[in-house]
């Protein structure tokens, strides 16, 4: 089964980067025979339709799965419509997320976690304000890291609502704990 990873970076070693369509690099990896390559993401400066593209970017690799921190209705709809399962709230390191889909830790979303055009203006460990990542200065315009989507429309139980508030909290505590360690290794390289 091969396993397509939005990363910073080449590696499995690099961070997930949260972003679908805007991502530098599509790490692949085939849990059969467990080679991994990198593909550069040619859409991630498209001014438009950067999701749409790299959607069909992995399907032309044969991807079954997406592991994102995000992903948006467009990209979303076509992925789903080449049958390919979608992952999102996953941060840290590429290796790990996919050991995570592997063990059963990681299930597939229902449907996008975040609006139209989430990325753009956004360039990857790029903290500008006004450049969507506002720091929760309200610069980010609902763009940042932690735009999880809360839903509207009220579940039909409460335990449904708490499961729901509970998966959320945690996705948001891993987006922190990855922030951390960036802004930790970025300290030591100063």
């Amino acid at each position: 089964m091969k396993i397509a990873v939005t990363s910073t970076g080449p590696g499995l070693d690099s961070e997930i980067d949260p972003r679908f369509g805007r991502c530098p690099f599509f790490v692949l990896v085939d849990t059969e025979t467990g080679e991994s390559r990198a593909v550069e993401n040619p859409n991630a400066a498209l001014g438009g339709g950067a999701g749409i593209q790299a959607a069909q970017l992995i399907a032309e690799q044969g991807a079954k799965f997406v592991l994102t921190g995000n992903c948006g209705p467009n990209a979303y709809q076509v992925l789903s419509g080449e049958g390919i399962e979608i992952v999102v709230g996953c941060s840290g390191k590429v290796a790990d997320a996919v050991e995570k889909l592997k063990s059963g830790e990681l299930k597939p979303a229902g449907e996008a976690n975040v609006a139209d055009k989430f990325g753009v203006g956004s360039s990857s460990g790029s903290f500008a304000p006004g450049g969507g990542r506002g720091m929760g200065r309200g610069m980010g315009m609902g763009r940042g890291l932690a735009a999880v989507k809360i839903s509207s429309s009220a579940p039909s139980s409460g335990n449904e609502d708490l499961d729901s508030l509970k998966e959320q909290a945690r996705r948001l505590e891993e987006q922190m704990r990855s922030l951390q360690e960036r802004i930790e290794g970025m300290s030591r390289e100063e």
